[in-house]
């Protein structure tokens, strides 16, 4: 596909989007399975629920405009996703919150890459006056920043502390 229009750099950014979600699903359940304080396995289910319904919103908002949501592969996220099971999944940690902090740092990564693809995703559909989309892709972008907030608060409220021993 060429990407001759400010329209065609949006439907294209929606696909790369939908792929970034879709990895960053997948790690961020493999995250919560390796995960030990129960308040951060809580989060990141949370998280997987935000990022599904960040899926679903984006295959909705593709649907309207006559597009399938799939069709890209987004190697940034995959990048990301790799490092993330590399240094959680598949790291070995003398202490468990030692590994918490670690899947905080790394899901925290995937979240600011979510965060990027939905500003610019809204700004976009701002300047092409889709309002509808505008609203549904500034949730989105809402519920990426909490999920990272969230995160902050579990790593600064007591996890890297029990890290350090």
């Amino acid at each position: 596909m060429s990407i001759d229009t400010l329209e065609d750099l949006y439907l294209e950014q929606l696909k790369d989007l939908y792929s970034a979600n879709s990895q960053a699903l997948d790690v961020t359940k493999e995250m919560a399975d390796v995960a030990t304080n129960q308040d951060l396995v809580n989060a990141l289910n949370a998280g997987a629920d935000g990022i599904q319904k960040g899926i679903d919103a984006i295959a909705k908002i593709s649907k309207a405009h006559d597009e399938s949501p799939s069709g890209e592969h987004c190697k940034g996220m995959e990048g990301l996703a790799k490092e993330a099971r590399a240094h959680t999944v598949g790291e070995s940690f003398g202490e468990d919150a030692t590994r918490d902090a670690m899947i905080i740092t790394q899901y925290q990564r995937l979240a600011h890459y979510a965060i990027a693809g939905y500003g610019c995703l809204a700004a976009f559909a701002d300047r092409l006056e889709l309002q509808d989309d505008v609203a549904t892709l500034k949730d989105c972008l809402d519920a990426s920043y909490e999920g990272d907030r969230t995160m902050t608060a579990l790593a600064t409220g007591g996890i890297n502390k029990d890290a350090v021993a």
